[in-house]
């Protein structure tokens, strides 16, 4: 049996029927070069595409708002924050309907499609149509995104040591794609034309989207309506119908918010506090054993999200920084700046899952809760480079390309310990009904750390005359750097207080790495 993969629907997993589970075995084999599923490559094509298309985007988003649209640094970090936490948001609701509902294969058809639109509304040069793409780009998201990363759990039998890599090989995917699209629509953008680059984001979504629809057929059951009720071949249930019409319905809504940008505090809070009081008695409502790993998923989901606040300077306040104070040696800031990262997952997201499996069959992998320290760790080493290739500019103010680069390796190396893993832990500690809505707290989780990472580039925001930047390098530099070095300090806080519950949450995980 070790050569059939672990990927059989979770009813099949359960079922005594040795005839239904032989019947399909031969759809499961692994790929005899890896040992992964094949299905798992699907799933990474289709992925690739769309991160291509959302980071694209990404790249040109908060650049796009200070140099074409004229918003000062605080509008433009507080709406990039919005649009991020809302884009992080949706998963919850997502893959709640789509547990319940639409089945995974159907939610990733909707997504995909919403998010497709987007894009394309982007290329329209109007103003409107900026707020209009971006709306259907967060309900798009909350579809496609929780509900294709359950699926990769779902090619895995519980207990199976090859899950952590298998989603290290699946976040390829994810950046290989990002790596192309903030270097292709980041260029274009940056370097052409605003909407150019944003068209061609739209073009990739739908790319994404091909791969999938004719690929789907050889994840069998997998990502199937989860109940006969909404099970009706290739017809859609008025349920289902009802649930497509309403991600449609929301876009005005996310508009609303997006302009008026400031009400996400009073959103985003409340509904975190509310959302993790609610799987917590969920969680409690479980056997102990069930309890103890929900329990251990939701403290570092929660820690989680603070790291996501930091790291997420990224696509904000460390792409205006590159662009003002990173000698970029002639290149577009948007197209390099959001490049390197995904480039570094390529470039080690392979040997990292080699490693990760190499320590578990020698029996020393560590436990996902130091993998997660770890991160920060790293996280905090990264930022701190970024403060010393300050130091080391404060004369011109203009930080080398060199140390700039090297603390995107750091800070990746910190990305590869949590979010891969993380995606794992979900699908590992989550009770099979639940996964859906698991994997969208974890997204609830980013989301949160979305929205704080645009309150803390609010702390970079630099004074500006109609959109214009009134700082040199040598008076912006000292800026970035402060919060650098807060951001450094409050890492290495967050890896000791997880260094010391360590130890307890492996054993609530009972014996799950």
């Amino acid at each position: 049996m070790s050569e059939i993969n672990s990927s059989l629907d979770e009813n099949l997993l359960n079922s005594k029927d040795e005839n239904l589970l032989n019947s399909k075995e031969e759809t499961y084999f692994s790929d005899g070069i890896t040992g992964h599923p094949k299905q798992l490559y699907l799933l990474f094509f289709t992925e690739m595409w769309e991160r291509f298309s959302f980071y694209g985007m990404r790249a040109l988003l908060i650049l796009f708002m200070v140099g074409q649209l004229k918003f000062n640094d605080t509008k433009a970090n507080l709406i990039y924050g919005a649009y991020n936490a809302l884009v992080y948001l949706m998963p919850l609701f997502g893959g709640i309907l789509a547990d319940k509902i639409l089945g995974y294969k159907r939610a990733l058809y909707l997504g995909g499609i919403l998010m497709a639109i987007g894009h394309l509304v982007l290329a329209i040069p109007t103003e409107n149509s900026f707020y209009w793409g971006m709306a259907f780009l967060i309900s798009g998201n909350g579809f496609f995104k929780p509900n294709i990363s359950t699926m990769v759990g779902k090619l895995y039998r519980p207990g199976d040591p090859r899950r952590d890599g298998g989603f290290s090989i699946f976040y390829m995917g994810v950046n290989l794609g990002a790596a192309i699209g903030g270097l292709l629509c980041g260029y274009v953008g940056q370097q052409i034309n605003w909407h150019y680059g944003f068209g061609l984001a739209g073009i990739f979504m739908i790319l994404g989207l091909i791969v999938f629809v004719l690929g789907q057929s050889k994840l069998g059951n997998i990502g199937l309506p989860p109940t006969s009720k909404f099970n009706n071949g290739n017809k859609i249930t008025p349920i289902q119908g009802i649930v497509i019409i309403g991600s449609f319905l929301l876009v005005p809504f996310f508009i609303l918010i997006l302009r008026n940008y400031e009400w996400m505090g009073y959103i985003m809070i409340p509904f975190c506090v509310i959302a993790t009081v609610g799987i917590l008695v969920l969680a409690f409502m479980q056997d102990k054993i069930s309890r103890d790993k929900m329990l251990t998923a939701i403290i570092l989901i929660v820690l989680s999200s603070f790291f996501w606040a930091f790291y997420e300077q990224g696509g904000g306040s460390l792409n205006l920084y590159a662009a003002r104070n990173v000698n970029m040696l002639g290149m577009s800031s948007a197209a390099l700046n959001n490049f390197i990262n995904p480039f570094y997952i390529i470039l080690l997201g392979f040997p990292m899952a080699a490693f990760w499996l190499w320590l578990n069959k020698n029996g020393k992998e560590p436990s996902t809760p130091f993998k997660f320290a770890m991160a920060f760790v790293l996280l905090g080493i990264g930022f701190y480079v970024f403060v010393f290739g300050g130091i080391l500019s404060k004369a011109t103010g203009m930080v080398s390309l060199f140390w700039f680069a090297l603390g995107y390796l750091i800070i990746t190396l910190g990305e590869l310990c949590l979010s891969p893993i993380g995606l794992s832990m979900i699908t590992k500690l989550s009770p099979s009904k639940f996964g859906g809505l698991m994997m969208g707290y974890w997204f609830l989780a980013s989301a949160m750390g979305q929205f704080l990472a645009g309150w803390i580039g609010t702390l970079m925001a630099l004074p500006s005359e109609g959109g214009e930047n009134t700082l040199s390098a040598i008076e912006s530099l000292p800026i970035y750097s402060g919060v650098f070095t807060k951001i450094t300090l409050a890492s290495f806080v967050f890896a000791f207080i997880l260094f010391g519950i360590g130890s307890q949450l492996k054993k609530w995980m009972h014996e799950s790495k």
